[in-house]
């Protein structure tokens, strides 16, 4: 997994500068941290899913940044940061792609990663069609529990547009956390600085404001809300010191924390296909599970409605 070391070295270096001529790692009226962190989640999960690898190499999907859903029952707009839809219509020669947004957003790859990305088909972004994959990314880097009932309504309201937008898409929740015991914040340090001048700090109560952050993410809902929930820490102290990440899957099967694990990956990897044939063939509900090797875009003959089988045990088989 790659994502979390990226995203930690792209934050280590200083933003452009505000109005002040004060550059900063983080600022929450930016939306850099966001755009590479769905970068380097677009990345592991095309590193990680030949099922996507086989699509992107058909035509059959392409990325959407920013892209905006609505809920066709209630009216309800939503920019989503990353999603991975069919196209609509034919892809244009030239677009931007998965690899044109290193360069585009400066995104800093090691040999390794770049490597990785080298061996990988480019996928385009380009007009969106169908949805299959849609994320929300939200950071919480300081005030931790006055933010907690922002990050959970907007991380709830995501997946309630997404599935009115789409009953058959995959939702994912994705949460950047600041483990940092201390923070200079950009909103409240908004003002010239001269030389030698002291800037605000904000302190935080530390492992316990993470903690709170980890547990309010864990009661939004899954799978019948978001269909996978992610969390990458960083230690961010706003301007000058290098970041340290842990990332962690959370929910039910999240108890032990493990650097870099990527059991959620291949989870979404069985459920991107899963999902996928669902809008191919959306007259039959339920439908039977693809089994591995088998490609969730091809109608096949012997479909038939009815099948409740269980789509991790039925994928691993």
């Amino acid at each position: 997994m790659h994502g979390p070391e990226i995203l930690a070295r792209f934050l280590t270096a200083l933003g452009p500068p505000d109005k002040y001529g004060l550059r900063w790692q983080y600022h929450s009226r930016s939306d850099r941290h966001s755009k590479v962190g769905s970068w380097g989640v677009a990345l592991d999960l095309l590193a990680t899913s030949s099922l996507m690898q086989a699509h992107v190499q058909q035509g059959k999907v392409v990325l959407g940044v920013n892209h905006e859903m609505r809920d066709f029952a209630t009216g309800r707009k939503k920019d989503l940061d990353l999603v991975v839809a069919r196209p609509d219509g034919a892809v244009a020669a030239g677009r931007q792609s998965l690899k044109g947004l290193v360069s585009h957003y400066g995104i800093p790859l090691s040999p390794a990663q770049q490597s990785v990305l080298s061996g990988l088909p480019d996928i385009p972004v380009a007009p969106v069609g169908a949805v299959l994959v849609a994320m929300e990314a939200k950071a919480c880097m300081t005030a931790h529990v006055k933010s907690l009932p922002r990050l959970y309504d907007e991380l709830n309201s995501s997946h309630l547009c997404v599935h009115g937008a789409s009953r058959q898409a995959l939702a994912i929740g994705y949460v950047q956390v600041n483990a940092a015991a201390e923070f200079i914040s950009p909103v409240i340090n908004s003002k010239p600085m001269s030389k030698g001048a002291v800037a605000e700090v904000n302190v935080h109560r530390q492992p316990g404001d993470t903690q709170r952050v980890l547990q309010k993410v864990a009661e939004i809902p899954r799978r019948s809300g978001h269909s996978g929930k992610w969390v990458r820490r960083h230690r961010c102290h706003g301007v000058g010191l290098p970041q340290r990440w842990k990332s962690r899957p959370v929910g039910p099967d999240a108890a032990v924390t493990r650097t870099g694990r990527q059991l959620p990956l291949r989870q979404h990897d069985r459920s991107y296909g899963e999902r996928v044939r669902h809008h191919v063939q959306p007259h039959l509900e339920p439908v039977e599970v693809v089994r591995r090797g088998e490609d969730p875009l091809a109608i096949r003959e012997h479909d038939l409605p009815g099948r409740n089988r269980d789509p991790v045990s039925s994928l691993a088989a």
